[in-house]
């Protein structure tokens, strides 16, 4: 196997899963989870015991285009929990935007400097949603608006203001892709992330694949030789071509990889059994 050094847009996600997942496999790494560095409710310090919880013993911090400042290594041990730094960082793909995942990062001043670009757009860009929102609705917004700032933060400030909306029909109906307050954010071309990325991370993977208009298309990306994962397990909302992924992993000598997309404390939804953990594990270059 090859190894090479989002906003959430208000998607439902089975939170029904047990930790088993669908097919009775035991998940031991959840290698995709959100902190407050994001868009995530968790803190850094609070993921040991959310993953103690869950009985999963590594977990991979991938925050939106943004390093966690508390991360200074592409691996460490927080209260018995081994915590990989990770990112999810957007690109355009041409068609559609697509999300790679960056696993075992390790800074660079290249990466740094993107990171802080698309930093800027999105505070400059969450405050013309919120202005619109405002305007629309005839509400004030209790937005931060600061570094990591996304769509959820406005969704969750709508949720508890006097709109009538909560958070997904914030989504549905004010902010989402097509709604009237949304507004567009800066994101690299794909041969540019995939490329900073690449120079920065022990492994790049492609985020959930059915999560585009076009998997077949998304899959292709990982014919790209700085691809080296695809996001194997993931809870979506509905039933998936698993053997579609399944296939670009032998076509493309992928390993396989898999995470919650937790944004909240609960992990382990999806992820990686010991045996595929081992393989992670042996591709990474940590």
């Amino acid at each position: 196997m090859r190894a090479w050094a989002g906003d959430r847009r208000g998607v439902a996600f089975r939170n029904d899963l047990p930790r088993s997942g669908r097919a009775g496999r035991m998940v031991v790494a959840d290698l995709h989870v959100h902190t407050t560095n994001s868009d995530g409710s968790m803190a850094l310090g609070d993921v040991p015991a959310a993953a103690d919880r869950a009985g999963v013993e590594a977990v991979c911090i991938t925050d939106h285009d943004r390093l966690h400042p508390d991360l200074a290594t592409p691996v460490v041990h927080l209260d018995g929990t081994t915590v990989l730094h990770g990112i999810e960082l957007r690109v355009d793909a041409g068609p559609f935007r697509a999300d790679l995942l960056g696993y075992g990062v390790r800074r660079t001043d290249a990466l740094a400097a993107e990171v802080e670009r698309l930093q800027a757009n999105r505070i400059e860009r969450a405050g013309a949603i919120v202005e619109c929102v405002e305007d629309r609705l005839g509400v004030d917004l209790d937005v931060d608006l600061a570094a990591g700032v996304g769509r959820p933060h406005v969704a969750r400030a709508v949720e508890r203001s006097d709109a009538p909306q909560d958070y997904e029909e914030a989504f549905a109906e004010l902010i989402g892709d097509d709604g009237p307050c949304y507004v567009a954010r800066e994101v690299p071309e794909f041969e540019r992330g995939a490329a900073l990325l690449s120079e920065a991370c022990g492994l790049v993977g492609l985020a959930h694949p059915f999560r585009y208009p076009d998997p077949v298309a998304a899959l292709d990306l990982c014919s790209d030789p700085r691809i080296g994962a695809v996001e194997r397990w993931y809870p979506y909302d509905r039933a998936v071509d698993d053997a579609a992924v399944d296939r670009a992993v032998d076509r493309y000598d992928l390993v396989p990889t898999g995470g919650s997309d937790a944004h909240d404390d609960r992990l382990g939804r999806a992820g990686l059994d010991r045996s595929a953990y081992r393989a992670f594990r042996a591709a990474v270059a940590l």
